[in-house]
């Protein structure tokens, strides 16, 4: 049954767009820059056809939305934003495709804008956000060839999913479900036809950018990835990935989600069980893999707007017409508890007094002191204290070690920073051998004398006759590898700082 868009359906929907809009217009400038953000805005300053640990599309987006509105936390948040607020279009718009009525709009719209992953990743600039708006245009148009097989539908399935690539290799995933999706129903037969390989095609086109630029580079995305699970992600087990999922859409959105799935193996949905399929094929996937929990976000809101549907069809019978409006009001209530965990909205003592009263304990992964925040508020805090630490120690050299210094960071978080307060504090370009960082070392054969934010000092003197701790960078709610770092003033290079580039490469 295909759901004919009233202009009731397209008010609802454009509600609760807004309401998603405004909620990030209102908190998207809450705390700081994230540490992420810093790196993106730097690529956006060095833009090619892709990076270590990304393909090119955020690091235009980033230029972009520079070049327009300028660098504030507004202006960089605001194309976030704006795909926040789609994403909750294009679940409406599922809902009305595969049959359901305005509750179920309501439902799943409201699932999509309380869920604890879209309030936090639809608050800060990065690959996320619009990753979650391909997936959900890449369903929605899938949706739309169930009933009708347009060739312009497949054309657009093309183009998103080719720009989707350019924005997330992860997009993959939903070619995986896809595909086992139509394996397992009677659409296997698109595999066949002629418009099925024109969208692939199209696909393909549109991803040879990226991926020329990685066969030229040696595929260091591959090393990326490689590094990070062996040494960075922390391995889950399929209980641990399961309850994640409940963190992240919330409870009631979870049981939205399984009411989805439902749906979609039921009679009443059996147009869409290739979507059903797919969910299972990429479930099963990620807990094979050890995946983080965030990875099968992209699937809520193809999930929740079938299990908007269901509850529709469940409170259609008389005894149960109380469920559609019990779930919106839990959907509401918990929405709205969540919220601080997700969005700063709380001053940092309110949110650790708040965290307490709901019983919340953060898990301690480091040895001393730590941050009291949760890691995606932390990385927001300490970045401009780190570039005006850094300046200060740059600008109490003589002028002529000035002349031929630079500065060195661990990590893109720290080295970002510092070039994006930097600018103003007129300090270098810095370096690091951090995944792209490492690519732009220009001037590091003029370069006599280092300043150097953390490490081991041992390390250092390996390298340098002179080193000497200038000065100490912390601030109280920064994660705790960005706490009590030394910088270093390094002098007089024991060997040519050329030669020693090649073991700075990080890539993870």
């Amino acid at each position: 049954m295909i759901g004919k868009l009233k202009n009731r359906d397209i008010q609802i929907i454009a509600f609760f767009a807004g309401i998603k809009l405004l909620i990030h217009f209102l908190f998207n400038g809450g705390y700081g820059y994230f540490r992420d953000e810093f790196y993106y805005l730097a690529c956006g300053e060095h833009l090619d056809f892709g990076y270590v640990d990304q393909p090119p599309l955020i690091a235009l987006i980033a230029k972009v939305m520079r070049l327009l509105l300028g660098d504030s936390l507004f202006a960089i948040r605001f194309l976030p934003a704006l795909a926040g607020a789609a994403t909750v279009v294009f679940t409406g718009l599922l809902v009305r495709q595969m049959g359901g009525k305005r509750s179920a709009i309501v439902l799943a719209c409201l699932a999509v804008i309380t869920a604890p992953v879209y309030l936090a990743v639809g608050n800060f600039l990065s690959m996320n956000v619009f990753d979650q708006l391909f997936w959900s245009i890449g369903f929605y148009l899938v949706a739309l060839l169930l009933t009708n097989e347009k060739r312009a539908y497949w054309l657009w399935l093309g183009v998103i999913i080719g720009l989707g690539f350019e924005n997330k290799i992860s997009i993959l995933f939903i070619l995986f479900g896809i595909g086992i999706g139509m394996v397992l129903t009677p659409f296997r037969r698109w595999l066949t036809t002629k418009d099925f390989w024109f969208a692939a095609s199209i696909a393909a086109i549109l991803a040879l950018p990226n991926v020329l630029w990685q066969i030229a580079k040696g595929f260091p995305t591959v090393e990326f990835m490689n590094n990070a699970t062996r040494y960075k992600n922390m391995p889950l087990s399929p209980t641990q990935f399961v309850l994640g999922q409940s963190l992240d859409v919330a409870m009631v959105g979870m049981l939205l989600v399984i009411a989805g799935l439902v749906f979609f193996f039921s009679s009443a949905g059996n147009q869409y069980r290739l979507f059903g399929w797919a969910y299972v094929a990429i479930f099963l996937l990620f807990i094979a893999t050890h995946a983080k929990t965030y990875y099968i976000a992209p699937m809520y809101p193809l999930m929740c707007a079938g299990g908007g549907i269901f509850i529709e069809q469940l409170s259609a019978r008389w005894m149960l017409k109380w469920i559609s409006p019990a779930a919106a009001l839990l959907l509401v209530v918990v929405g709205v508890m969540g919220a601080p965990l997700a969005l700063p909205i709380l001053s940092v003592d309110s949110y650790v007094a708040y965290t307490s009263r709901l019983g919340i304990q953060l898990q301690q992964g480091e040895r001393g002191a730590q941050s009291p925040l949760p890691q995606h508020f932390a990385d927001m805090f300490g970045w401009e204290n780190m570039a005006l630490r850094v300046a200060r120690v740059y600008y109490s050299l003589p002028e002529f070690d000035r002349a031929h210094c630079r500065i060195y960071a661990q990590n893109y978080g720290e080295a970002g920073s510092i070039d994006f307060f930097g600018k103003q504090l007129g300090l270098p370009a810095t370096l690091c051998g951090h995944n792209s960082y490492w690519y732009w070392s220009e001037g590091l054969d003029s370069c006599t004398s280092l300043i150097i934010v953390g490490g081991n000092i041992e390390d250092h003197k390996n390298v340098f006759e002179s080193v000497i701790v200038a000065d100490v960078i912390d601030h109280p709610y920064a994660m705790p590898y960005e706490r009590h770092l030394p910088i270093y003033v390094c002098r007089m290079p024991k060997i040519a700082l050329n030669e020693v580039w090649s073991r700075a490469r990080h890539f993870m």
